[in-house]
């Protein structure tokens, strides 16, 4: 019976193909003009209206010198250069060219001062050609913007955004390495007052297109802030219906109630800290039952409402074996993970100082991390299972047409450039947890150029809507989906990530209810998005890439890039001490020292029990040793340590011959003979004297 319905699916698909083409040739007819929603001051583009920064190789872009803009970033926060020099000049700028060499992208880039840098960029040139080949272009220029974008050469100029990070506080309760932020160590407290967090959250609607945008709260670690509960409240109230906390989860951890009013607050998404399976894989965070502590913030955040990102931050040579444990993690519990964020790790922050070898070392880029799932799992081929995230602008751009001019807020679009993220699609059977990617069954590229003809043609939410469903059908084959899958499971994921025909699948608006929650829960399909993001530093910087930024932090001075804020010129630095609450001493005297767990020491937990499969194998796997041979540091703080050893070894030796050449010449000692070397003949028995016979 169910190959019969293959069978009459795969029929619908060839009628859906015919009725296709009489649908495109009636389409092409007098297309309609777009209109200008409620959310935008501009009207929605076309898709031949779209532009690209420049692609391919080789090419010559605009970026920075490693070694020139640590030095400039601090003569600002030391009040010797004032802040607004980095609005009007180009300090630090190089240009850098993107060329392909020995079988990898190479960024490669000389400063006048400095000398060379070079950086791998792609270790699969095919790979990297594809994800720039199916780039749809950019979203709509930004505008109505000038007060909040406003920050030179790193200045936001396209697109809506997708996820406005604001930093609560730069406390923490972990010493991680590595930490783009340097939590904990910068001297002084920066900590947003409940009227800043107001301010932030106003001036991000101000923008347009407006945003139908997430907010996260992050930090250090948001949860230490007095205010996480309100500013996440405040963020429903005014209108972001995607409410996330990028955590370490050990608030949540340690209290499920605690976990039940960030739900009842509105918090939708938890984006968790998670360096892989078992304790030992995330040993380099110096928490030592870490592991254990993720799994109850899971536990605790989904029994209370809240989904849950795991994020990974991938480095070669320390966790990058963890990527196919961290997905057989997410296969093995469908029904509490849908969606997996592997980061390979930026250089900054923390590891800003690292030598050329270790950066080799650790170099990890979004083609590594497609071919570790491939090679690792047994899942996805990269070129045809893998986009880019601004991949899913075309469909972004159907969704907008379909809920038509009225909307009060644009639909969510990743429109960032196609070398900042990646993302693949898995469709998960949550009872038999059978899986497969989603293009392993849907041709996606040619149902993305389907979809640009429907969008182009603006004919309305009625045409646009049948025009998406025989496209869909025609690039669907039933044969490579999962055994319970149907066509019918298929339109009702398209409708329910869209929302485009209204049908209600569970609110997720403001307003939503545990009962909401519960029926979008209940479908038997989970849909499992497994991205990659991959921030940048001085060594791989593109402003191209920057000036389409989907991720901007909001701030006292306005929204930056994610990547121009960690790193780039390092706007964190600058604004974190001009807007500096308290020195550390201070912040300690008045509010006393919070709780930081490192060196090892444990989290104390009521209990560690959890309802997660996992693989024993897997949980008991010993640290990853990869660099243990080559001798190389695994962390910032190892590689400082070394230094200062090697460092006092010389200067030890230095001292010795110092102190010689001054007795030498000064005292007038005579050096001491050195001592004669003696050759030892033999031990034990002595060897007798050749008798002069052949053969002795």
């Amino acid at each position: 019976m169910k190959t019969v319905n293959k069978y009459l699916e795969k029929g619908l698909a060839v009628a859906a193909n015919a009725g296709w083409f009489v649908y495109e040739k009636m389409n092409r007819i007098n297309p309609n003009p777009s209109f200008t929603p409620k959310w935008s001051d501009k009207p929605l583009l076309k898709s031949y209206q779209k532009t690209k920064p420049p692609l391919g190789w080789p090419r010559t872009t605009d970026s920075l010198c490693p070694k020139c803009v640590p030095e400039i970033r601090q003569q600002i926060v030391d009040g010797k250069m004032p802040v607004e020099i980095l609005k009007n000049d180009k300090l630090g700028e190089i240009k850098a060219q993107i060329i392909e060499r020995d079988g990898k992208i190479l960024m490669v880039k000389d400063c006048p001062i400095h000398g060379h840098f070079e950086d791998v960029m792609a270790m699969d040139p095919a790979f990297f050609k594809h994800l720039e080949e199916v780039f749809p272009g950019r979203d709509i220029r930004a505008h109505n913007d000038e007060k909040l974008h406003d920050h030179g050469s790193s200045t936001i100029k396209h697109g809506r955004g997708s996820v406005l990070t604001v930093d609560l506080t730069n406390r923490c309760n972990m010493m991680c390495d590595p930490c783009f932020m340097d939590a904990n160590q910068v001297g002084f407290v920066h900590e947003l007052s409940w009227e800043d967090i107001q301010t932030l959250l106003d001036n991000a609607v101000s923008i347009k297109p407006r945003r139908q945008m997430s907010v996260q709260f992050s930090g250090g670690e948001p949860t230490l802030s007095p205010y996480f509960l309100d500013a996440v409240r405040y963020a429903r109230k005014v209108g972001f219906n995607s409410v996330q906390a990028a955590t370490n989860g050990i608030e949540f951890a340690k209290s499920p109630e605690f976990c039940k009013q960030a739900a009842e607050a509105g918090l939708r998404y938890a984006y968790l800290q998670f360096d892989g399976i078992g304790n030992a894989a995330n040993e380099h965070r110096a928490v030592g039952n870490l592991f254990d502590v993720k799994l109850r913030a899971i536990e605790n955040l989904h029994n209370a409402g809240v989904e849950i990102v795991p994020v990974t931050t991938i480095i070669n040579g320390i966790n990058n074996e963890q990527v196919g444990a961290i997905i057989k993690f997410a296969l093995d519990n469908p029904k509490k993970i849908s969606f997996l964020s592997f980061q390979p790790v930026s250089f900054t922050g923390r590891d800003e100082e690292i030598t050329d070898d270790r950066r080799q070392a650790q170099r990890y880029t979004l083609s590594h991390l497609a071919h570790d799932v491939k090679n690792q799992v047994g899942i996805g081929e990269p070129i045809r299972d893998w986009f880019p995230i601004s991949f899913m602008g075309t469909f972004s751009d159907w969704a907008d047409l379909v809920h038509g001019p009225s909307n009060d807020w644009g639909q969510l679009n990743c429109g960032c450039h196609p070398n900042c993220g990646i993302g693949m699609a898995m469709m998960i059977d949550k009872e038999t947890k059978e899986a497969a990617p989603v293009t392993a069954f849907l041709n996606a590229e040619q149902f993305a150029k389907d979809l640009m003809k429907v969008n182009d043609a603006a004919r309305g939410k009625r045409l646009s809507l049948l025009g998406a469903g025989l496209a869909l059908l025609r690039n669907y084959d039933p044969f490579q989906a999962p055994t319970h899958f149907r066509i019918k499971d298929l339109m009702m994921k398209f409708d329910k990530s869209f929302g485009a025909s209204g049908k209600d699948y569970g609110k997720v608006t403001g307003d939503r209810t545990a009962e909401d929650i519960k029926k979008r829960r209940a479908d038997r399909w989970n849909f499992l998005f497994i991205a990659g993001m991959w921030f940048q530093d001085l060594f791989n910087y593109d402003f191209r890439r920057t000036e389409q930024c989907i991720i901007p932090y909001a701030t006292q001075e306005g929204e930056i890039s994610f990547c121009a804020y960690n790193t780039g010129v390092g706007w964190r630095n600058i604004i974190e001490k001009m807007h500096m609450t308290a020195t550390l001493t201070k912040w300690y005297e008045e509010n006393g020292r919070h709780e930081i767990f490192a060196g090892g020491n444990n989290v104390n937990l009521t209990t560690t029990e959890h309802s997660l499969k996992l693989d024993d194998s897997l949980v008991a796997k010993d640290v990853q040793h990869d660099l243990d041979s080559v001798g190389i540091a695994k962390t910032a703080r190892e590689e400082k340590q070394r230094a200062r050893a090697l460092k006092m070894k010389l200067s030890d030796q230095e001292n010795a011959r110092m102190a010689k050449l001054y007795r030498q010449h000064i005292l007038k000692e005579e050096a001491a003979p050195e001592a004669p070397i003696v050759q030892l003949k033999g031990l034990g028995k002595a060897k007798p004297e050749s008798t002069g016979v052949a053969g002795d």
